[in-house]
């Protein structure tokens, strides 16, 4: 038994696998509401752990995104494949007792796939679920946390049902303060005294060697206190040092968005395909930090080094989870404005995990009242209308409560990580080298600009960096493979596209992608890779769906594409919704070009992709191609939509959407 009632055999691992770090989010959600019911947990991505190491753990909970095509994140593909090792035997996980919760976007055909498949391989495997899973969709108006939080009401229940506390032990109580695994620390040599002391810790504003004291005296013990348990590793930090060579406006000042279209060169090659996504790191503005800094008083002491320190005196670092954000090698000395400018997000819009952290940071019973309202499950339409629905930020609502202070030792513990955003690339062909022979990256990307229910801008936090970035900028990037999964072996085979507004981008790159293929196919013996798909030497029919509002404004490309209609078989059909009085959509196109669209589709044997925004696009669509299927195959309804599903299920139906 620990000091406060905990076993060393009470352990829980809290896996994810995380694409934009949402997952990622409610599995740190998840490990608290376990360490409540005193359970020793770990947080970490799979790719970290072995499978076998699962079974070192009373319990583990796996909350998993579906990315792309059905497929797990990243982060945890490589732990996934050692799961579908065929020579592991039925009994393999026999130990394991599980429960997986499942993020996903019910425009996608395969919804919450990579939880599904995960969830069943665990079971194929001989782990026991001790819990039910949950399925999230993005779609809902309240978006995934209707779901999550009535799961999690009933896991806790489950849990304690499972795993009972002992007679004199209870739950700690949400009115308790979890000490967390790390604290932001002075450098050695700088003692400055920063932080409210009846705040930070002991009397004089240091941190106490064995823990920190919470309201009722609980104190962090070894997460792992038994020998032989899994130790946690870093996460791959492969990365790319590119140079923006090109930013430039492609709409008109007049136009009410502004899309910008960029281009970095890197020295390295580097080879890339259509599909593949760019991962830019922002910046938050100097104006949003100061206001930040001076709102938690931290001001004085913005530019002092600082680093990560945990909070036990326990030596076996590898039994550890990592600090809570990746601190860059150039970012070191760190200090409290390079951990607010590169490291966290104070533009991000807060979750429920947040107000429940800074209402013990307060001594106005208003405020704090009011904030401990928004965790309260009960009120959970009114969370999503202070800050969902109108995109408040954490800095408006720490305005707003003004009483709220941090200590700066907490500050990576309350406020969450500033993740990249990832772009598609757009570019392809012979437009993935530049003439001097770097490498070329293009983007298109839509500034991320408007004013919501209150009236108040917004403005995303990449895209406002991104939009004023000078040429000559030296910025360290990540690229990574897509989910399309485009074959050079298809080139013979007809393609249609339907990419409305910035969802062009993966199609400009695939079109310039089959240009440079046609060009190597003058005879059958410069075709790489052998196979062709129809035993011909010709490049299959490029078709193009495009939509945006206005010819004028927002028709990327346009020259490009004449010109490439003359060197290559490429038809573009276009949507403009707002230039005539009725509007017009990809989907309204598809159907008056059916006949080509069946032909390409279904006599032919081609392949469609489909990207850009989530939501009613995707639907519109799909119901697009099953009345195509309809109409021009003789089949019915039932007929034409599972010929859309055979096309899923072949890989010859792939979208991509955000």
């Amino acid at each position: 038994m620990t000091n406060d009632g905990q076993r060393h055999d009470r352990l829980a691992a809290i896996v994810y696998g995380s694409e934009t770090g949402n997952a990622l989010d409610y599995a740190e959600e998840a490990g608290r509401l376990l360490e409540r019911l005193h359970f020793q947990t770990i947080v970490t991505r799979l790719d970290a752990l072995e499978p076998a190491s699962l079974a070192h753990f009373n319990c583990v909970i796996a909350v998993i995104s579906t990315t792309g095509q059905g497929d797990l994140p990243v982060n945890a593909r490589s732990f996934w494949k050692k799961l579908l090792r065929k020579r592991l035997p039925p009994y393999y996980l026999k130990d394991v007792k599980f429960t997986t919760f499942g993020l996903g976007d019910s425009s996608y055909p395969k919804f919450n796939w990579a939880a599904r498949k995960f969830h069943k391989r665990l079971l194929q495997l001989g782990a026991c679920e001790f819990y039910s899973r949950g399925e999230a969709d993005e779609q809902h108006e309240e978006g995934s946390d209707a779901t999550w939080v009535p799961w999690t009401a009933d896991l806790r229940q489950q849990v304690l049902a499972r795993y009972p506390l002992d007679a004199d032990v209870h739950p700690i109580s949400e009115d308790v303060l979890l000490p967390p695994k790390w604290l932001l620390s002075l450098k050695p040599n700088y003692t400055t005294l920063v932080g409210p002391p009846d705040q930070c810790s002991g009397d004089h504003g240091t941190l106490l060697p064995n823990g920190l004291p919470t309201t009722n005296g609980h104190q962090r013990t070894p997460l792992m206190g038994n020998k032989g348990l899994p130790s946690v590793t870093a996460p791959d930090s492969t990365g790319l040092l590119v140079t923006l060579e090109e930013n430039r406006r492609l709409t008109p000042q007049s136009h009410w968005q502004e899309v910008r279209h960029l281009r970095f060169s890197c020295a390295s090659s580097i080879e890339y395909a259509p599909g593949d996504v760019l991962t830019i790191f922002p910046e938050s503005s100097s104006t949003d930090v100061g206001q930040f800094l001076e709102l938690m008083s931290w001001s004085p002491h913005a530019d002092t080094p600082i680093h990560f320190k945990r909070t036990s005196s326990v030596e076996d670092t590898d039994q550890y989870s990592l600090p809570p954000v990746n601190v860059k090698q150039h970012h070191n000395p760190l200090t409290l404005r390079k951990l607010l400018t590169y490291c966290l997000d104070i533009r991000a819009v807060p979750r429920r995990s947040f107000f429940s952290a800074v209402a013990h940071f307060t001594d106005n019973q208003t405020h704090k009242e009011r904030l401990l309202e928004f965790t309260n499950p009960k009120y959970i339409d009114e969370l999503y209308d202070y800050t969902t629905r109108p995109r408040r930020s954490i800095l408006e609502v720490l305005q707003e409560f003004h009483s709220v202070k941090v200590p700066w030792q907490w500050a990576a513990n309350v406020l969450p990580e500033l993740r990249g955003r990832q772009f598609s690339i757009v570019s392809g062909g012979q437009r993935k080298r530049t003439s001097d022979g770097r490498t070329n990256f293009e983007l298109l990307v839509a500034i991320v600009k408007y004013k919501t229910v209150i009236k108040t801008l917004r403005e995303g936090v990449c895209t406002r960096y991104l939009s004023s970035l000078p040429a000559g900028t030296a910025m360290g990037v990540s690229l990574q493979q897509g989910s399309l999964n485009i074959q050079k072996t298809d080139a013979t085979r007809p393609v249609v596209m339907i990419g409305p507004g910035t969802g062009l981008a993966p199609m400009r790159s695939l079109i310039w992608e089959r240009y440079d293929w046609q060009s190597r196919m003058t005879n059958l013996d410069q075709v790489e890779d052998g196979a062709i798909a129809n035993g011909s030497n010709q490049l299959g029919e490029t078709v193009l769906f495009y939509g945006c509002r206005n010819q004028d404004a927002d028709f990327f490309y346009r020259e490009e594409w004449e010109m490439l209609k003359e060197k290559m078989p490429l038809k573009i059909f276009t949507a403009f919704s707002r230039d005539q009085k009725t509007k017009v959509y990809v989907q309204h196109i598809l159907k008056q070009q059916s006949e080509l669209v069946y032909r390409l589709l279904c006599s032919q044997n081609g392949l469609v992709y489909v990207c850009g925004s989530s939501g009613k696009m995707p639907q519109a669509v799909r119901a697009a191609l099953v009345d195509v299927f309809r109409s021009c195959g003789d089949m019915d309804q039932d007929a034409a939509a599972n010929y859309l599903q055979g096309m899923e299920k072949g890989g010859r139906y792939k979208q991509e959407t955000w």
